[in-house]
């Protein structure tokens, strides 16, 4: 059964990036907004006729945590109605239709297996309120890798918040790599990365976060390695 549409209220905006937002959205009638960590919700917003077709749905970047605010992150896509509509019109204080929580995109019960969170872009929400999850509570884990993808330093979402929790939380490693600069870190695309973590095929859940044509092909490298259809988990954006 699906949840009742309720009333989101936008408390604070931050520019996080050149194009990328977070939002800050209040649930009023949601005391908590009880969620679990990974999980998305549907913004109904005034950019069609059709109703189905105003309905864009986004990862929650923060974590449950007793409240009812939630943090989004939005990047804007040229030509996108929706991303237009939430940069251009939106402000502190305006309000839209929200529902939620929904999604199966989350931790598993015990986490008894290594796992490797790939994404890019906005593809890093549903693993930050994961990781945050996970350290907050104290959750016991194996080893934790976070390969984010993205072009340039400046796209870099939440970087200085991931180094910080893998200097603070045990088993867990931060992979930042850049496809279109150099730098420090590691450069090219994800897929290198996984692929020298992961060699010697063990026990390990790959959860995939991003656009279609990034989640297809590491689906597509990853059982080529040896791992099984059910070792794999996915969320694919747009």
């Amino acid at each position: 059964m699906l949840p009742q549409w309720q009333t989101g209220i936008v408390k604070q905006i931050e520019q996080a990036t050149p194009n990328t937002r977070r939002y800050w959205v209040e649930l009023p009638d949601a005391n908590p907004f009880d969620f679990k960590a990974g999980q998305f919700v549907t913004l109904d917003l005034p950019i069609h006729e059709q109703r189905n077709r105003r309905w864009r749905s986004y990862s929650i970047a923060s974590m449950p945590d007793g409240s009812n605010i939630i943090e989004l992150v939005i990047v804007h896509v040229d030509g996108g109605l929706a991303s237009s509509y939430l940069f251009n019109d939106i402000q502190v204080g305006s309000t839209f239709s929200l529902r939620g929580p929904q999604g199966v995109f989350v931790l598993p019960p015990q986490i008894e297996k290594d796992i490797y969170m790939i994404c890019t872009g906005t593809g890093i929400a549903p693993f930050r309120s994961m990781l945050r999850y996970i350290n907050f509570h104290q959750v016991p884990h194996r080893q934790l890798h976070l390969l984010f993808g993205t072009r340039t330093q400046q796209d870099l979402l939440y970087h200085e918040e991931m180094k910080d929790l893998e200097r603070i939380m045990p088993q867990f490693t931060y992979h930042p790599t850049l496809s279109r600069e150099e730098w420090e870190g590691d450069t090219g695309y994800v897929h290198a990365i996984y692929e020298k973590l992961a060699v010697e095929v063990q026990p390990s859940l790959f959860m995939l976060c991003g656009w279609k044509p990034m989640v297809d092909e590491a689906k597509e490298r990853i059982l080529k390695m040896g791992y099984d259809k059910k070792d794999i988990h996915i969320e694919i954006y747009g």
